[in-house]
């Protein structure tokens, strides 16, 4: 079978920078594998995507002209319906060989050439034909409709496309920016496939500006890549021209000298690789005065709006220096710097104005005015939910710290939110706890209180830092549980994909300050001081609300590299306490590794079953009743091995805890191979149970090992 390789291209006007790259991948992931499926492609056939402004293009190796043929069997139908009494073929079967093409002019013969197998319980009849193997014109045709189908469109446009025929006339199509020119190349050969409107040619274009030649005429699929790079002035290949764009970034930072690196924005720098063809970095600058401005509103503007990349010294301060990635490579730059130095000053000046503004009102101030800002239909106010927040952060905090904290995680949870008031979170409203920061020093109050301010919204997302003071967890705290106890309690509850309040960010929150810092917060306690401050604007949500935390943490520790069956041993006992999850998952890893454990495990589970078949069972032992040697010694053996884990759990000793239960195997293993537990006198079955109740209790304080059993 003869291979050449292909190369697909479809080139359109400037597609969504920060979708390129998904669309450049799912692009040609799809097509290679329809190529496959068909058999036109084989299993090692490389595929490499290119993405760039204005096309999306695939490279596959060894494609076939014409797919082998393929054997095939196919079910007809039962051996009693497809023949006759006398063993004719029936009128049915006929029927059905004649629909897939066989020959049925000899039926004698087209019998023959059937097969009998069994097919579950009955016999049924088969047929084997050669399907011809697709041809690239139809496979490709194929393969290209479904990779443009499944494209992650973010949105759809319309526009018109002259038709090609001979009656003049304008057709409609839909994708995600209007197309010009297909590219089919297989080796050397075009393969006449269409898309959306365009039949496939050997050119395409280059850069707008830089190009060469124009158009680009493409001899052979294999040049695809060095005829664009050459001729064409483009990188076609994201990686590679995300490769080069952080080279030049690195040079020029190495070329401004005294340490400073551009900022690190792994986002930004795809976002940028979408914007461009052939990057060309230049060193821009703005006026030292703006420097005065917070920082994070400087970089902010630079990155959102203009797409540059910020210079920081070694102190991760930022300079007034600042890198762009220009699309063109004039001889002489001073024209594209200068404009953009000019670009960006007033997106500077407009940060240095609304920060002298909003410095002239202080937070307290601004308090007021959240009762004017709607928070939610049904949950009133930011300021009604600022006094919720206050009043949960103030009850925590007294938990906590005493009356000295709660005063605090007071006050700063009354203008945790004011910054929202501000001209400056009003325009970047990312910058909302940051900016809160800022003026918080700016009106005088202690770093403590302005850390808070900002850090109440800690962690902003996976592996972020949490607050960095008591105060800040204190109101990140009842932030967070204010949060979650107001949506659950209105029935605002995630479903699916769907979670536009962040509600399981939030429930990851709280989950990772109660863990990650040890406090000693039940989370049943937590819940129940949430509820008061919300009066009947809620239901009580808290059963709901618990078992969705619980998931998210079961979720979050499987995440964290701990086995589906310890994090359900520890978590089926819902600990009240989070801070402890930690220890106890340590303690049941230790267990299960002991060569006790399976045996434990299982005996535990066979425990669980018969005190819940048993019903309510007391934990009470009357040494009278103990006839059997077995049971004499498993109760020996508890009376000194019980007080000993029991003392060492107290202590919060888990896995030594559990290790001392393993001693208690062998006279367990002895106890069921020896004892009848639900015996005929009841005063015994009830003693023996009673055995049983309190050596479950002993065994499950750290995790319900029954869990552990395979």
């Amino acid at each position: 079978m003869t291979t050449h390789n292909l190369l697909v291209e479809l080139f359109v006007e400037e597609l969504p920078p920060k979708a390129l790259k998904k669309l450049g991948e799912s692009f040609a992931h799809t097509l290679v594998e329809q190529l496959r499926a068909q058999g036109l492609a084989a299993a090692d056939s490389h595929v490499t995507a290119f993405a760039s402004p204005r096309r999306l293009a695939a490279h596959v190796t060894g494609v076939a002209a014409q797919a082998t043929d393929k054997a095939v069997q196919q079910k007809l139908m039962p051996v009693t319906v497809g023949l006759d009494a006398a063993g004719n073929a029936s009128p049915a079967l006929l029927k059905k060989l004649q629909a897939l093409g066989a020959d049925v002019s000899d039926p004698v013969a087209a019998l023959a050439a059937l097969k009998r197998a069994a097919d579950g319980k009955t016999e049924a009849l088969f047929y084997d034909s050669l399907v011809q193997g697709a041809s690239l014109h139809t496979g490709l045709q194929k393969a290209l409709e479904e990779a443009l189908a499944k494209l992650p469109i973010p949105k759809v446009m319309q526009y018109q496309l002259e038709t090609d025929c001979e009656l003049p006339g304008w057709s409609s199509v839909n994708f995600v920016r209007p197309a010009h020119s297909l590219i089919a190349l297989h080796g050397s050969e075009v393969v006449p496939v269409k898309a959306l409107g365009l039949s496939a040619g050997n050119s395409t274009q280059g850069h707008r500006f830089e190009a060469k030649v124009s158009p680009l005429v493409l001899t052979h699929a294999d040049h695809y890549a060095e005829v664009l790079k050459r001729d064409g002035a483009v990188i076609a290949s994201f990686a590679e021209r995300r490769a080069e764009i952080a080279r030049q970034l690195q040079a020029a930072a190495a070329k401004v000298g005294g340490g400073v690196r551009a900022i690190d924005d792994e986002a930004l720098l795809d976002e940028v690789t979408a914007l461009v063809e052939r990057p060309n970095v230049l060193i821009c600058e703005f006026e030292k005065q703006f420097l005065d401005v917070p920082q994070e509103c400087l970089i902010l503007t630079m990155k959102a709006n203009q797409k540059y990349f910020p210079l920081l010294d070694a102190a991760g301060k930022l300079t007034h220096q600042f890198l762009v990635v220009s699309n063109i490579t004039p001889d002489d730059a001073s024209a594209v710097i200068q404009g953009n130095e000019r670009v960006v000053r007033p997106r500077l000046a407009d940060a240095k104005f609304f920060f002298d503004q909003d410095r002239k009102k202080t937070l307290e101030s601004r308090v007021e005015g959240l009762s004017k800002v709607v928070y939610h239909n049904k949950l009133g106010s930011q300021g009604e939910r600022m006094a919720r927040v206050c009043a949960i952060a103030k009850a925590i905090g007294q938990q906590l710290g005493g009356a000295e904290l709660a005063q605090q995680a007071e006050l700063a949870a009354r203008l945790a939110k004011t910054d929202l008031l501000t001209d400056m979170v009003g325009e970047f409203p990312e910058l909302q706890g940051i900016m809160g920061t800022y003026y918080a020093k700016n009106d005088g109050l202690s770093d403590a209180v302005a850390n808070a301010i900002g850090d109440h919204y800690r962690p902003r997302f996976a592996g972020d830092e949490l607050p960095s003071n008591d105060m800040g967890l204190v109101v990140a705290l009842a932030d967070k549980l204010e949060t979650l106890v107001g949506m659950f309690g209105i029935g605002n509850v995630p479903t699916g994909d769907k979670d536009p309040f962040a509600l399981r960010r939030h429930a990851l929150g709280v989950i990772r300050m109660l863990i990650e810092k040890d406090l000693a917060l039940s989370l049943p306690d937590l819940l129940a001081l949430c509820l008061p401050v919300f009066g009947d604007k809620i239901s009580d949500p808290s059963g709901l609300l618990f078992d969705f935390i619980f998931d998210r943490l079961s979720g979050s520790l499987r995440e964290q590299g701990f086995s589906a069956q310890e994090v359900d041993a520890v978590l089926a006992l819902r600990p009240t306490r989070l801070g402890q999850v930690g220890q106890c998952l340590q303690a049941v890893r230790a267990f299960a590794a002991l060569p006790e454990s399976p045996a434990l495990a299982a005996a535990n589970k066979r425990i669980s079953n018969i005190l819940k078949k048993a019903g309510d069972v007391d934990a009470h032992v009357n040494t009278a009743l103990l006839q059997e040697d077995a049971e004499k010694n498993l109760y020996a053996a508890m009376q000194k091995l019980l007080p000993e884990s029991t003392a060492q759990f107290e202590a919060g000793d888990y896995t030594t805890s559990l290790q001392t239960l393993a001693a208690l195997r062998g006279p367990v293993d002895a106890f069921f191979d020896d004892v009848m537990v639900n015996a005929e006198a009841m005063d015994l079955r009830l003693n023996r149970q009673g055995l049983l109740k309190s050596l479950h209790v002993a065994m499950n304080r750290v995790a319900d090992l029954s869990r552990l059993a395979a």
